[in-house]
């Protein structure tokens, strides 16, 4: 029986992302308190239409804003672990990284009751010790990684990487992969950045990105008995007037598909029913 699947999944930063940036300034952080506004806006949709999603929301932001992410909860949305900062686990020292990955779990069991099922590592960079805090941390998934497109499998730790050799692989863990992708992500279609580095433009017309995002799931369907997609929205990005078109539209298309929305947690739970028999 064919099942094609996708996944709304959000991203609820705040001005965390800018802060781990180093991008302090009122204007900025504004940017981020947006966030509150969208994620308003995108409760009520998916309310309308009945859908669950994941949403990865970091300690910081559950510390700062209780009220919407109450909400959040209330609503019967996945909360997924997003770090405590939005600072890459990459760019942390090892005992820093364990600290924050511990912190951010006591501030999703105090907000939920229970620890998360799923990590989300801010801005999808992975340390070579991240794999091993989630599943220590009692996680039975992570979705920071890209090697499927449209389907789940099980993640590996411990590949040895160099410049001028093969890549020799790690061990496969019992931990479930449920891949991203930046081309499914609004951020970088949407967002503009301005930083010291250079300028990332955004700002692209959201019937364009639709067209290719509703496509990916014509091919899965095309190519794919069973297969998913996770759609990743950031409610700063996508909660503004047009893109919040584009969302309803996303849906609407979807929909007309055939597609079952389900959480990234449903998807690791289905995974391992499969695998299992």
């Amino acid at each position: 029986m064919p099942r094609h699947i996708a996944c709304l999944s959000f991203d609820f930063d705040a001005f965390s992302g800018f802060a781990a940036r180093g991008m302090l300034t009122p204007t900025p952080i504004s940017r981020g308190e947006f966030c509150v506004i969208g994620a308003g806006r995108i409760l009520d949709l998916l309310g309308s239409r009945g859908i669950k999603g994941s949403w990865y929301i970091p300690g910081v932001v559950i510390e700062t804003y209780p009220a919407i992410c109450h909400r959040i909860v209330e609503a019967g949305h996945e909360v997924g672990h997003h770090g405590w900062s939005h600072v890459p686990p990459a760019e942390l020292s090892a005992d820093v990284e364990a600290e924050e990955f511990a912190r951010a779990v006591e501030s999703i069991k105090k907000l939920t009751g229970a620890g998360p099922k799923g990590y989300r590592s801010p801005a999808w960079d992975l340390s070579d010790r991240t794999i091993e805090l989630v599943m220590e941390h009692g996680c039975e998934y992570d979705s920071s990684m890209m090697g499927h497109d449209c389907e789940a499998y099980f993640a590996r730790r411990g590949d040895k990487v160099t410049v001028d050799g093969p890549l020799i692989f790690g061990e496969t863990t019992t931990l479930v992969e449920v891949p991203i992708s930046w081309s499914l992500d609004d951020h970088p279609h949407f967002e503009f950045f301005r930083t010291k580095a250079g300028v990332m433009p955004g700002l692209a017309n959201a019937n364009d990105v639709l067209e290719n995002w509703l496509a990916d799931f014509d091919y899965m369907q095309r190519t794919t008995e069973q297969g998913m997609l996770v759609y990743t929205f950031h409610p700063y990005v996508v909660g503004r007037g047009h893109r919040m078109l584009f969302l309803e539209k996303l849906i609407d298309g979807l929909t007309q598909r055939g597609a079952e929305f389900c959480t990234l947690d449903q998807i690791q739970r289905d995974f391992r029913a499969r695998q299992a028999g």
